[in-house]
Order: C-alpha cells, then structure tokens, then sequence
C-alpha cells in the first residue's frame, strides 16, 4: 500500500517534508526515540511483549486500540462529496453558467436549460459511476498481488499481510523484505537498509541493537529503528513494532502530501491535449461573441451562443472515455495474466520499444539443477557438495534458487556433531556469503559466491586434501576450468573455506580473507522453449530487448545465443565505470547484452537510454531489481517476486513469460489508440464545426443554429462515440509503439475539421438558395427554423459518419470494419438525428421537417464527404506519419 503512495510522490517533497518538519517531533515520534533509548530487553518489557510475539487476545485489543496498519491515503468522501468535488471541474463550471444563464432572464430558455444540465448529468454522474466500477475492478486485481511479511506470535513464525500488523508485534525481516511499520530492533546481524524513498539517500544504513539517541538530529537517524518505506539489502533482524499505519514517520509524512505526485507521461500527454483546446475555444469564443454581438446586436444572445460554441469545442466525454478504456484494458489484461497495479501506466506499457530485463525466468526456465561439485581441477568431490550444502542450510538470509537446489540435490547428517556459530550474510558489492560451522574440532568459515568475488579472497587451492599456494599462474589454469564450465552454459559458484581456532566466536566480513579454494559448483539453468520466439515476436512489435544481469559474460552469452537474441559483444560492468553520459548512452543504444552489473549500473543504463528519447520498461523480481523499477518508464514484476520488487513495480505478470508480457504490451496499444480515435474525431469534428459557425455567423442575418440545437448536436455525437473503447484497431497500428504527438494532433485537427466546413458550405447554399431561406426577410422564421434543421442533420450525420473513416488508416466497411457497438451507436445517433425534425420535440428544438429532396443531397454530401475525407486521411498519414 505505501509504496503506491510513495509512486505518486516525488522525493524532493520528502525532503522538504523532512526540512519543515525537522524542528517537530509528533507523539508517536517521541514514542519510538524513549523506547530506542532502552536496551533490547527494556524495550521489549516496554511494548509488554516477549521474543515469543504477541497472543491471540492481545492482537485483538492492539488492532482495536491502533486500527489497521494502513496509511488510509485514500479517503472515503462519500457519494455526494464525491460528485461535488467534480463540479468543480472547468468543463461542468461552465456548463453551470451556460444552464443558469439559459434558465434565467432576459433568456428564459427552458429547453436549453434541460439539455446542459443533461450534458452536466453525463459529465459528472456517468463519469463518477465508470470510475468507481473501474477503481473497484482494479482493486480487486491489485488483491491478487497482496504483500506479506513474517511476524512470530505465540512463538511461532507467521505470515501475514501487512495490513494485520500491531504495535508490540516481533517481525522478522530478511533481504529483499519491506519494513511494514515503525521497528524497534531487538536482534540484527549484518543488517542493511536501504531509506532512499523517505531521505533521498542512495546508500545504504547499517542497523544496530543497541540503545541509541538523535541527540538534537531527526528521529530517521535512530540507528536501532526501521521505518515503514525502507526496504532490506542485506542480513537479519528481528523488531518490535512501535507505530503503525499514519502513526509510522512515513504515515505522518504521506498525510501531509499525499496529494501531490509527479505526472506520467501518459498525464502530460492528456493535458497537453486539454491546453490545445482551450487555446482554440477561447480564441472561438471570443470571435464568435464579438460577430454575434456587433452583427444582431444583442449581447446577451451573443454571449449564450458563445458559450455554447465553447461547449462544441470541448470533447467533454474525454475523461470518462479515457477512464473507460484503461479500465478495460486492465481487465482485459488481467485476463492474459498480467494485473496493472496503476491504470495510467497501461499507455505507457504500449509504448515501451525497449525492454530490460534479467534472463533468470524469462529467458530461462528458472527450475535450477545443480548438475556438478567439482574440485579445481573439474573432479567431482564430495566435499565441495558437503560444504555447499553446509553453506546452504546453515545460512538465514533469502534462500534462492541456487540454495534450494543443493539442498535437494542430497542430503548430509549436518546436525550430528557440527553446528552454526555464526554467519556473514550475503550483499550486492561481496557478491558472496560466508557461514561459520562448529566442525570437526574447528569453526569453519565456508564461503560461497561469484567465483571472481571468491578468488579475490582466496589465497591457497586444495586438491586431494593437499593445500597449496596461489600463484597467479596456478590462479590463471584454475580460471580455465571455471571459464570451461561457464561457457557450456553452466551457472558457476565458488566454493571455499578457513578455518578458525573454537575460541573464535564472531565474524565479519574482514575474516573473508586468504581462504582456501576448494572447488566450484555448477548449475544449469535450461533457457525456455518460448525465449527465442517471444524474443523474435516483440522485435516483430517493435520492442528491443536488452539483458541486464548480475550474472557472468560467459554464461549470459551462452544463453542469449541459444535463444537467437543478436550477441555482437557482452559489455561488462566494469567497462562502464569511468564513462560520461554520451558515452554511456552509445554503448546502452548499440548493445543489447550487459553483465556483471551492479543495480547502479543498471539503474544508470536506462536513465541513459531514457535520456536518448526510447520509453524504457524494466523486467525484475529481485531486491537489486527495485531501483531499475522505480526509474523505468514502467516496471514490471511477477506475483512470485520479493515484496520490494513487487511494490516497486507498475505491472504484476502472473506467468513470468516474456509472451504474456508481449500481450500486455499490444493490449497498451489497443488502449492509447482508442484514446487517440475519440481525440482526433471530437478535435478535428467539433474544429470543423465552429470554423463554420464563425463564418455562418457573419453573413447571415441570423444565428446558424440555436443554442440548444448546438448542445444537442453535440450531445448526440458524443453519445455516438462510447462505443470507442470496445472498438477493433488494425493490426499494422500495433506493430511499432505509439507515443503522444499533441503536434501531430493539432495538424490532424486543422487538416481535416475544415473538411467538413465544404460540406457545412454547401448545405448553406442549398438550404439559401434551394429551398429558399434567403426569403426570411419576408416570409418570417419558418426559412430560419428550416435552415437550422436542415444544418443541425447534415452536421450530425455528416461528423457521426466521419468517426467510421477516421478511426482507422484503412478503407472503412471494406477493409476495417467497426466494433458492434461503435456500429450500433453511431448507426443509433444518425437515426435519432433524421427523426428529430419529424418528433414531438421538433418544435421545442426549433425544428421543422425538411423536404424529401433533401435526403438526396444528404445523400451525397455524406458519400462526397467520405471520399474527401478518406483521401485526406491517407495523405496525411504517409505525409506527417500515424502518431
């Protein structure tokens, strides 16, 4: 949960939270720093627990005394709060006006009155009901990917979702775990914490036991509390809670600025839009009013109509469009087993052309199986397995894969005289973990790691029992075998150890020194069947994939060779260090495999590929994969991912398949194409119709169309495009992804909306100086009351048929055929447009039937139309392009 808020916030407001806030120090604050002061044990009698963890009925009263462990950022407001707070949106508060002045004196006009207040309705109470049926949906997919953390309670281990977390419970907390509240620790060893969301602070902090004071400095600087926000990098720890939920430092942080959050792309993208047309409506309003005015000679209607023209050129249906295509698309996603945690980044998603990620379960099958336990000379050796193993069951941090492995692989007697005495836990910069055994008369530091990072420490070899020197010659025939195996594809630790008088009874990681190589253990991890054709089918879509791992040249060139990913060099990290951000952004654009990176490293890699123009998405389930996550234009997790991975994460897959996530990917681009239609067919149509009406305006002798005639033209089209999110999109548009080009909607716009004023033009003419309106002079209104009518049907058949031809690059009915309901809607609105003059409420609209002949110019003009329109549309695609 707070990691969602902790997306919408940027973290300079953290800091500047951190800076006002620094002289204040809350009550739940005061709380944590007393109880930081004690000792483990003080502490622990403080909060009125033991190391056995809290009972069933002292839970019960802790949650009913504290409440949930939940931030509560997002606050009920109710139903009517709810759709106030939506009138307050420019669009409605102008629709509020236009209905008060319509409804009131000197205007006086009921009808028009009714209809905005309609508009309002589907504005505000429509727009309100997709949201909340989208917002539930999406709640009930984030339910699927639920964080949990691990408490003891009545002394035993038990998972539990963070929400179900009290003060006074014991939590255990291992790499890769968040911390889900505010923690005192009682026992630590080797314990990093990473607390870079809530202080900015890209290095990691070392936590102790012992009593500490900020002695004048923040309570973040505690060096015995964890804060609900941070996450573990590397060791062990055990705590007991101490606040919760908006009690925690980061609750207290995220109530006060829950409110603000940096936008997406996708958000830029919709303002970008919004801007463009409220340039262009105030720029229409303003002419319309003033030609209106100085030409009838009455303000008052010149104002009403200006208004009304305004609302013409507003696509007020543009949000709950928007609401409702992303919310389809996530459900249409989850479907494909891919859960979108933040709606927005569904455009995002379709517009990734690279994607990151390590090969570990998405190239490969992520089953491990440790095929040989070799000595340095490639001879199998049963005590390079036994200290394997040694290493591996004695160890407390995240067992991985490589863990579970050996200890299914066979199974030694560990316990009958031999025992733990202490451990070094793993770490991203080691790149190796070390446990010390009670062993034969000795303790027994065995380390286990990268074979670089265990070489580093080793300074004598063992074969057949014999220790020898390592010289670097010996060092560079030893390397041979180990490079032998990784070139065939195998996943290769070392193996070694020393060993320390039984008086020795702590470690650190400076004991890692002048081991003893003992040999290696080797791993194959089979690349999938579906690598090589999920690879070759994002390329087909337009999606570069790059290999981003922690893991060795060697192997990592093996297995993007086997799966026919194009290998034209392997850029190690170490080749990276030194370089300046042309540089490094070269070497990111024109290679796709890189190794041994640290998560800086991979972190740095996308920033430069970001900064080169290309929406970036990173692949990751592990700790070191949260940062590339959190910097990533969208990042992507699998629901069986360490918490922090998942919580960084935008996407959740719920197959790690590098398939599933191409599906997701073209369903983002069904998405923002179905957003961009109902944009360029409301920007382009409502453009065409107010060029006519500033034109209409000053030649007539009277207004083109009556205020209500406008509002329901515009209503009905409307209407006729919420089909849209349920409409086909040609499958060349998903070949290649699509950004936000607000220029080339604006050309899209001015290209094609005056189009329909020729036809607009015509009907003028027709209706002038064919059936005689120009008469009106003489004759009284009905010539008037005829040419409203007779504009009011060409404009909405004409623009409702044009969604048919604009919607797609093809030719329309032919070779790309709308959705059934874009069908339905917009033959429904054509249908309720041509009956309209012949209704009940003809004359309460202001119309009159029209003659027979007329349909055949109707006719016409609507096949006339289309031709031009179509034409125009090819043209101007191949000319400024499709985005």
């Amino acid at each position: 949960m707070f990691r969602r808020v902790l997306n919408k916030i940027h973290p300079s407001v953290f800091l500047r939270a951190a800076k006002v806030a620094s002289g204040t120090i809350s009550e739940h604050e005061q709380r944590l720093i007393e109880i930081c002061k004690l000792t483990p044990e003080e502490a622990l009698a403080n909060m009125h627990v033991t190391e056995a963890g809290l009972g069933e009925e002292q839970v019960e009263e802790a949650r009913r005394e504290f409440g949930p462990n939940d931030l509560g950022t997002k606050k009920e407001v109710g139903i009517f709060m709810e759709l106030l707070q939506r009138c307050k949106n420019p669009l409605v508060i102008q629709l509020l006006v236009i209905c008060a002045i319509s409804a009131a004196p000197p205007s006086d006009d009921p009808i028009t009155a009714s209809i905005v207040g309609l508009m309002i309705f589907l504005s505000v109470v429509l727009g309100y009901v997709q949201e909340h049926r989208s917002s539930k949906a999406v709640e009930k997919l984030q339910a699927m990917v639920e964080t949990n953390c691990l408490a003891i309670r009545e002394g035993k281990e038990t998972e539990l979702p963070m929400a179900d977390i009290v003060p006074g419970d014991i939590v255990v907390l291992q790499a890769g775990a968040i911390i889900p509240a505010d923690i005192r620790l009682v026992t630590a060893k080797d314990f990093f914490v990473s607390q870079s969301s809530l202080t900015g602070e890209s290095m990691p902090v070392e936590k102790i036991t012992g009593p500490s004071d900020i002695a004048g400095r923040g309570v973040i600087e505690l060096q015995n509390a964890c804060f609900q926000g941070s996450n573990v990098l590397s060791g062990t720890a055990r705590g007991v809670v101490v606040n919760t939920g908006l009690s925690t430092h980061f609750g207290s942080i995220s109530e006060k600025l829950s409110g603000e959050r940096v936008q997406t792309s996708f958000d830029r993208g919709i303002a970008a839009f919004t801007w463009l047309m409220i340039r262009f409506m105030i720029i229409m309003v303003c002419v319309v009013f003033l030609i209106v005015g100085l030409t009838k000679h009455d303000w008052g209607m010149a104002l009403v109509f200006a208004l009304s023209v305004s609302v013409g050129l507003t696509p007020e249906m543009l949000p709950m469009i928007v609401t409702v295509n992303l919310s389809k698309g996530a459900l249409a996603m989850s479907r494909k087993k891919v859960i979108v945690k933040r709606l927005n980044s569904i455009q995002n998603f379709g517009a990734i052309d690279i994607l990151c990620t390590d090969k570990t379960g998405t190239l490969t099958q992520d089953r491990v199986i440790l095929e040989k336990a070799v000595d340095v000379t490639n001879r199998d050796s049963e005590d390079v397995l036994r200290y394997a193993y040694m290493n591996s069951y004695y160890q407390t941090g995240l067992r991985n894969l490589l863990d579970r492995s050996v200890l299914s692989h066979s199974e030694f007697d560990v316990e009958h005289g031999c025992g733990k005495v202490d451990e070094i836990p793993f770490d991203f910069q080691r790149k190796r973990m070390s446990v010390v055994v009670d062993y034969e008369g000795d303790h027994v530091l065995i380390c286990k790691g990268a074979v670089e990072d265990i070489y580093k420490v080793c300074g004598q070899y063992q074969v057949d029992g014999e220790v020898h020197l390592m010289i670097d010659l010996i060092k560079n025939d030893l390397l041979e075998e180990y490079e032998e195996l990784s070139r065939d594809g195998y996943r290769v630790l070392g193996i070694a150890y020393r060993e320390f008088p039984q008086t020795k009874q702590t470690f650190s990681v400076a004991d890692e020194s002048d081991l003893i190589l003992l040999g290696y253990i080797a791993f194959l991890d089979p690349p999938k069947g579906s690598a090589a054709k999920a690879i070759a089918s994002l390329k087909q879509f337009g999606v570069a994939t790059k290999i981003l791992t922690g893991d060795n040249a060697l192997v990592t060139r093996k297995i993007c060779k086997d799966v026919d990913l194009d290998v034209q060099d392997v850029i190690t990290g170490d080749r990276l260090i030194g370089l300046d951000e042309a540089q490094l952004g070269e070497l990111a654009e024109n290679n796709n495999i890189f190794a041994r990176l640290s998560p800086t490293q991979k972190e740095s890699i996308i920033v430069a590929l970001q900064k080169r123009g290309h929406v970036v998405g990173y692949m990751g389930d592990g700790i070191n994969d949260a940062p590339s996550m959190r910097v990533a234009d969208v990042g992507i997790s699998v629901d069986t991912a360490v918490d922090v991975a998942k919580e960084s994460a935008d996407i959740i897959l719920l197959e790690k398949s590098l398939l599933v996530l191409e599906d997701g990917i073209i369903e983002g681009r069904k998405v923002f194409n179905n957003i961009v239609k109902y944009i360029r067919m409301g920007a382009s149509s409502n453009f065409g119709n107010m060029f006519s009406m500033v034109g209409s305006s000053y030649f007539l002798p009277f207004l083109p169309m009556l205020s209500k005639q406008i509002l329901v033209n515009n209503l009905l089209y409307d209407f006729s495009q919420i089909g849209i999110p349920s409409d086909h999109v040609d499958p060349e548009y998903l070949l290649t992804p699509r950004k936000w080009d607000i220029a080339n909607i604006r050309r899209f716009m001015v290209y094609i909306g005056p189009l329909s004023s020729v036809f607009d033009y015509a009907t003028f003419f027709l209706m002038l100086h064919v059936y005689k309106c120009s008469q009106f002079a003489h004759d009284g209104d009905i010539h008037e009351q005829l040419f409203h009518t007779g504009w009011f049907v060409e404009s909405i058949l004409t623009q409702t048929m044009i969604v048919h031809i604009i919607r797609t690059r093809r030719i329309p009915f032919i070779q790309s055929i709308a959705s059934p309901t874009l069908i339905f809607t917009t033959v429904l609105i054509m249908a309720i447009g041509s009956y309209l003059p012949y209704s009940p409420f003809a004359h309460q609209l202001g119309l009159v039937p029209l003659p027979a002949s007329f349909w055949g110019w109707m006719a016409l003009f609507i096949f006339l139309y289309s031709v031009l329109t179509h034409n125009v549309k090819v043209w101007f695609f191949r000319k400024f392009g499709i985005d």
